[in-house]
């Protein structure tokens, strides 16, 4: 049996908020009740795309922090003296 893929990649990020969308559609009561259905459903459909579009931001953002910190644990290891494995 293939693995299957891992829990917390794309779909996850905005699948909550484009569902939502759809509930909203379905009668579901929203944090905003002066606004008209099709302006909450276009609301959160936008903010899903925003949450897709984003996705790959913050995946970089991440992987420079951690990028960051082995160069520093690397640069102290050097400055000990001791012997690093690459």
């Amino acid at each position: 049996m293939p693995a299957s893929p891992a829990p917390n990649t794309l779909p996850p990020r905005f699948t909550g908020t484009f569902v939502s969308a759809f509930a909203v559609l379905c009668g579901a009561r929203t944090d905003l009740p002066d606004r008209h259905v099709c302006c909450v459903f276009w609301l959160n459909i936008a903010a899903a795309l925003i949450q897709i579009l984003t996705a790959i931001v913050m995946v970089g953002w991440i992987m420079s922090i951690f990028w960051g910190m082995d160069m520093v644990i690397l640069a102290s290891y050097k400055e000990q003296g001791i012997p690093q494995q690459l």
